[in-house]
């Protein structure tokens, strides 16, 4: 019998968001069809789901290789795709299968609208992340990306702003740089592009992570959503570890008769939370 009889518990609300299920989906079926499928990227932000998929045929490509695939299939991700993208398929006679997520085609339609419109575009996002990539393209990179107000301080802006947000940003974020920017004088049209499933998770995760002795999160190291959620593990119970893997899991994490909560971001397979429970009640 274990000796720390541990009491483990997986947040419900924790796993996938429609976005990475619908691709991943669409991924598998393909896969047991033709028995390989070229990804344009990391299908999600997750190393461990990545490595399974691509045990079962899944090839990552980058925009480079793209450039030099003709005759092929290639899943675009949840985290949509620039113009150029579409372009360079067309050219190449490369069927997309394009698995973007609704709410990232929805904000990019928006943008394109913005720019069209000549309006000067702000993104808050993080800096070569592929979905703010793919907003960028909207504007033939004109866009300017910014990931902190300070980034701000010596550019010289037009008084008129257009601001817009990477999905997967923090929303209390959001909300200050948009304070901030109107408290510098800025007339600002700001447009919360945040997704709702990700920001309700800022909501629920406080009230699961104060229930327990220790928290532990489970996500990849390039997740943008993981980050902004480990925060919020960790603000509400401090004693919040991350991890990406099994292996990360030390003894000297937890004492004898803890209570566990285990949560993921929305890049963290089901499957991965269900193996760290487990490996946690063998203690």
């Amino acid at each position: 019998m274990a000796a720390y009889q541990l009491q483990v518990t997986i947040d419900k609300d924790s796993g996938f968001c429609f976005g990475v299920i619908y691709a991943i989906d669409m991924a598998e079926d393909i896969l047991e069809e033709d028995g390989y499928l070229y990804c344009l990227g990391d299908i999600v932000h997750n190393d461990e789901e990545v490595e399974r998929l691509k045990a079962r045929g899944l090839r990552i490509i980058d925009h480079q290789e793209l450039k030099n695939l003709h005759n092929e299939k290639v899943l675009i991700r949840a985290h949509g795709e620039a113009p150029d993208t579409y372009r360079t398929a067309l050219e190449n006679n490369i069927t997309l299968i394009d698995a973007s997520c609704p709410v990232v085609l929805k904000l990019q339609n928006r943008i394109k609208t913005s720019f069209d419109a000549n309006e000067k575009i702000l993104i808050f996002g993080k800096h070569g992340h592929a979905e703010v990539i793919g907003l960028q393209g909207q504007t033939n990179n004109e866009a300017l990306v910014f990931q902190d107000i300070a980034e701000l301080d010596n550019v010289d802006l037009p008084q008129n702003i257009t601001l817009y947000s990477q999905t997967t940003k923090s929303m209390e974020k959001f909300y200050q740089v948009k304070e901030e920017l109107t408290a510098r004088g800025y007339e600002l049209n700001a447009n919360d592009t945040i997704c709702r499933q990700v920001s309700n998770r800022d909501k629920d995760l406080p009230a699961f992570v104060k229930n327990f002795d220790k928290i532990v999160f489970v996500s990849g190291v390039k997740s943008s959503n993981g980050k902004v959620l480990f925060e919020v593990c960790r603000k509400h119970n401090p004693d919040t570890y991350f991890i990406s893997s099994t292996s990360e899991l030390q003894q000297s994490m937890f004492a004898p008769g803890d209570k566990i909560g285990i949560a993921g971001a929305t890049s963290t397979p089901m499957w991965l939370m269900e193996e760290v429970k487990a490996e946690l009640e063998k203690y």
